[in-house]
């Protein structure tokens, strides 16, 4: 396995100092404090394993977060002059959602360098969207810590470049959920019910179907493998069908 020590007796080790050092250099950072980089790669898992581990990544985490918030803030503030406060958040909350942190943290193969419990390493803890987004929250936050603020946007910037160009190019389209919830508060001044009709739990089967009502009409349903794909669709159904019911009192 890339990045980790199988010690004798089966137990998986922690990354030798030579891999993290490969991880620093895949993002272009020329040091930092080795405590630092050992906790922000340290999922909680592995503390529960390892009691005399001092922490886990989860308060590099809590920080980095904030730094990413407020980093990707300004930047939007500074790229984006014309753009109100809607249009502002929107966006941020499209560059900082953690599966867009999780393709981050692929593309620099994030996922080698953790140190997990044997729990978390079996059940495939290496490619979970939630490790990785945290993990490289943990980063900028030790980043933050050893080398400053500057630092750390830096790494943002970098880290982030394709997704926040991206997202400033086309903008935040609305969802079909936050269109419905508008268009249902216009015509019945109520928010629209999602309710899950089936639930398929098997992994590889996954399947949610879920029906979207208002003032208990239903007007739509959709399919898909979590809740919130599920949702979407239906709410993208009765979009649909509201906007064929005008057409056709247009005619």
């Amino acid at each position: 396995m890339p990045g980790v020590v199988t010690r004798a007796g089966g137990d998986v080790g922690q990354p030798e100092p030579g891999d993290r050092a490969e991880l620093l250099t895949r993002l272009r950072i020329p040091a930092l404090r080795p405590d630092l980089l050992l906790q922000a790669l340290t999922h909680s898992s592995y503390l529960n394993e390892n009691p005399a581990t001092p922490a886990s990544n989860e308060r590099l985490e809590f920080l980095g977060d904030a730094i990413l918030g407020l980093v990707v803030a300004r930047y939007l503030f500074e790229r984006c002059p014309a753009a109100g406060e809607g249009d502002l958040t929107r966006i941020r909350a499209e560059i900082v959602r953690g599966s867009t942190l999780a393709r981050a943290a692929a593309r620099i193969g994030l996922g080698e360098f953790l140190i997990l419990g044997r729990g978390e390493e079996a059940a495939g803890g290496r490619t979970r969207e939630r490790n990785l987004a945290g993990a490289l929250e943990a980063l900028i936050g030790a980043v933050y810590l050893d080398r400053g603020l500057a630092s750390a946007a830096a790494l943002i910037r970098r880290l982030l470049r394709d997704e926040i160009d991206q997202a400033i190019r086309e903008g935040v389209r609305p969802d079909a959920k936050s269109s419905l919830q508008h268009l249902a508060q216009a015509r019945w001044h109520e928010p629209p019910e999602y309710v899950t009709v089936e639930h398929t739990a098997d992994a590889p089967h996954r399947r949610f179907v879920v029906e979207v009502k208002v003032a208990g009409q239903p007007l739509g349903r959709g399919e898909g493998r979590s809740k919130r794909e599920a949702q979407q669709r239906a709410a993208q159904a009765a979009l649909e069908g509201l906007r064929q019911e005008e057409g056709a009192a247009c005619t």
